[in-house]
């Protein structure tokens, strides 16, 4: 582990969390393979678990997919230890979406319990979401159930003309809450598809990873027409005026590497996830800070985040 990646790590860690930052910054701590940080953070996930099973809830509230992101880092940390504290919150977790969770009318699981939007429906999903909670169902044996959400993101989230996923909609109330083409947000599409193929190829549902791998390579190619010269991305990918976001050319490059290294992904992608990286650990400050990603707490603005950290640190983990 190099200086760098060893400061991006120490200022993760330093940074407050909410549910799915908890998520995010253990799974890449795992994927790295930092298990004197990734098990307490498995653990504390637990321990801060709702009555209801929804994991890390500290400033969680209405979430609901967003406590999902800590599941499988339950799941392994079960693995490692034989520990049956780990299982029975990755359990109540997969308990909570299976049979607890709202769903809009047509069977999706809600992103939330509320709008954050004043004068939508509580019935919304998000592309966020994709990655949040279709990985943990997948590796806790539900892949018919993940693969059913995944299609019903798409089918209201997707902009087949571009390519790439909108952010935001409100499916009860039959309207867009956000109609913008996210950068980060179809990172987290790129992230989670990723996790369901790695669990359906590990579990021989081949027809689940190809047609998967198919969702991904499209947004993928639909992603890189919009890089930057660096091979960064615009906040908003197709507009001129946004700002200029790493956190999602970490989040492609995570996924690129991953496909190369685990087959199904060309190598022909990895000259792009190259110079993105190489782009944004030019952006780690003094501090381990990375700069010039899309920031908390709203995600509307230059700043930094947890989970910019966290994209980085898996990409780092499967491009070595």
């Amino acid at each position: 582990m190099n200086d760098k990646l060893r400061s991006v790590i120490n200022a993760m860690l330093a940074m407050q969390r909410h549910p799915w930052e908890q998520g995010v910054c253990a799974q890449a701590l795992y994927e790295l393979g930092c298990d004197a940080l990734w098990l307490p953070m498995a653990y504390d996930a637990v321990k801060r678990m709702n009555k209801d099973g929804r994991l890390a809830m500290v400033g969680g509230g209405a979430t609901v997919c967003d406590p999902a992101s800590n599941g499988e880092v339950c799941l392994r940390a079960y693995q490692k230890t034989g520990d049956r504290f780990f299982m029975d919150g990755a359990g109540k977790m997969l308990e909570y979406l299976m049979e607890k969770a709202p769903r809009t009318s047509d069977g999706l699981i809600c992103h939330s319990t509320r709008s954050f939007f004043e004068g939508y429906t509580t019935g919304q999903v998000w592309a966020d979401g994709v990655y949040m909670m279709p990985p943990f169902l997948a590796v806790m044996g539900e892949l018919d159930e993940a693969l059913t959400q995944i299609r019903g993101y798409r089918k209201h989230l997707y902009d087949a003309e571009n390519k790439l996923f909108y952010h935001i909609k409100d499916v009860d109330g039959d309207r867009f809450v956000r109609k913008l083409h996210w950068a980060t947000g179809n990172g987290w599409v790129l992230m989670g598809l990723a996790g369901v193929i790695a669990a359906a190829k590990e579990k021989g549902r081949t027809e689940i990873a190809e047609e998967l791998t198919g969702y991904l390579v499209e947004v993928l190619d639909g992603m890189r027409r919009f890089a930057t010269a660096d091979g960064r991305f615009k906040d908003i990918l197709d507009s001129e005026d946004s700002f200029i976001d790493g956190t999602s050319a970490m989040m492609m490059a995570a996924t690129v590497y991953r496909g190369i290294k685990e087959g199904f992904l060309d190598v022909k992608y990895r000259e792009y996830a190259d110079k993105a990286f190489r782009a944004v650990t030019g952006k780690v400050d003094r501090y381990g800070i990375i700069r010039e990603v899309c920031g908390c707490p709203d995600f509307v603005a230059e700043g930094t985040s947890a989970e910019a950290q966290a994209a980085y640190i898996m990409a780092y983990a499967w491009k070595k």
